[in-house]
């Protein structure tokens, strides 16, 4: 400790990139995860010349590029489980090309693959059925994702947004059945809500599959505004001396972006700080 901060920028979204940035930065973070979204509805459509921009000002204000999420909110429609063949190929391809645009924006980027109404079953899909399109389409593009330096994260989610990946420990097991470094996974407290075993012990028995953090309060509020306690996750995470990112990810936006992202990380910070106290 500490560890390393970051805040995912949807928060933002209404802002010029580089006044986002800014912002981010003086509250305190050091890492930046971007929702494509924000820059693009369509990964390929954002130039090389664009790329390069957007790396450059994350450069010049002294933040990481520390990867992706919301990878199938845009554009709309696309589905990677679906029994459609066309549709689901179509959909593995924005993937790739989402893989290129994380590698452009900066070193060892991760991609957190949450997006459950994209991945659920569907078109009379069985769970079992949809969860083997999940891995299958995830294993083809493991190459791509490794030789570009990109690591995709198939995050657990809870039943009550998808029947595909319901656990860490399902996540772990698809992670371990592809076999690939550039396939992984990670923790997000607001996410690991239906988990029935307390999560610093979930961290610690999948501790070296997980490269990525995001911490919220169960509501979808930005830290320190529920009752979810941080501490024995953080306190997990240093006796296992994580190096990756501490990720904010807040889904309620109406406190505002500057509010959100500094009282989130004073939050945050008092507690860690509690913990290295000891």
């Amino acid at each position: 400790m500490p560890f390393k901060h970051a805040l995912c920028n949807e928060i933002y979204q209404d802002w010029d990139f580089r006044e986002a940035c800014k912002s981010i930065r003086s509250a305190g973070y050091t890492g930046i995860e971007i929702a494509h979204f924000t820059l693009a509805a369509e990964p390929q459509s954002i130039s090389s010349e664009k790329r390069r921009e957007y790396k450059q000002i994350m450069e010049d204000e002294d933040l990481t590029f520390v990867g992706l999420h919301w990878v199938m909110v845009a554009p709309p429609g696309l589905h990677v489980t679906t029994p459609d063949t066309v549709l689901r190929e179509k959909s593995w391809d924005h993937i790739r090309h989402l893989v290129d645009l994380c590698a452009d924006l900066g070193p060892n980027g991760v991609m957190v693959f949450g997006s459950p109404n994209q991945r659920r079953s569907t078109g009379g899909s069985t769970r079992e059925e949809a969860t083997r399109r999940f891995i299958d389409g995830l294993a083809a593009v493991a190459p791509q994702a490794e030789a570009r330096g990109v690591t995709i994260l198939a995050e657990a989610l809870p039943p009550s947004q998808s029947d595909v990946l319901q656990s860490l420990d399902e996540a772990a097991e698809l992670v371990k059945e592809i076999g690939s470094p550039a396939i992984q996974t990670m923790f997000d407290s607001h996410n690991a809500v239906d988990e029935v075993e307390p999560h610093a012990t979930l961290i610690e028995r999948h501790f070296d599959l997980i490269r990525h953090v995001h911490v919220n309060e169960t509501d979808g509020g930005h830290c320190g505004t529920g009752d979810y306690n941080f501490r024995p996750i953080f306190e997990m995470l240093a006796k296992k001396n994580y190096q990756g990112w501490i990720s904010l990810e807040a889904f309620k936006f109406e406190p505002g972006s500057e509010r959100i992202a500094r009282e989130s990380i004073a939050y945050l910070n008092r507690i860690i700080e509690e913990i290295s106290a000891k």
